[in-house]
């Protein structure tokens, strides 16, 4: 089961061109931001230990997905346009990246960030 379901994507966002992307295309995005999200804490939520999902998880979840449906609708962002020329017609676009970044996420996921367990090398020394 994943963090967040379609319906609670489409429920989550204003932007009525993420709601009209297909169902195949949104589970994309939420894997996509499932996947960021296990990245970032170094695991996956078990139901075992995590039922129900915790709600700044979900809310991460949803803020990356919707992130990723607008991405990929951004078709001059895609193709890496800055501005165009259509015969006296031209345009630039502003360069809004740090408006229009990634979601901020860490706040909400930093609480369930699992710690890096590494050993500390053994050094054995014989003298003869």
């Amino acid at each position: 089961m994943g963090v967040i379901t379609i319906q609670e994507l489409k429920d989550y966002t204003t932007f009525d061109a993420v709601e009209s992307r297909s169902d195949a295309q949104l589970q994309d995005d939420i894997i996509q931001a499932e996947a960021d999200i296990f990245d970032y804490v170094g695991h996956e939520f078990p139901p075992s230990q995590y039922t129900p999902i915790p709600l700044r998880v979900k809310l991460a979840c949803k803020k990356l997905a919707e992130y990723y449906a607008l991405s990929a609708l951004d078709e001059s962002a895609v193709k890496g346009y800055k501005s165009e020329k259509i015969g006296d017609y031209s345009y630039t676009m502003a360069d809004s990246s740090g408006l229009r970044g990634k979601p901020e996420i860490t706040a909400l996921l930093e609480a369930f960030v699992k710690p890096v367990v590494t050993e500390t090398p053994k050094v054995r020394m014989r003298f003869v």
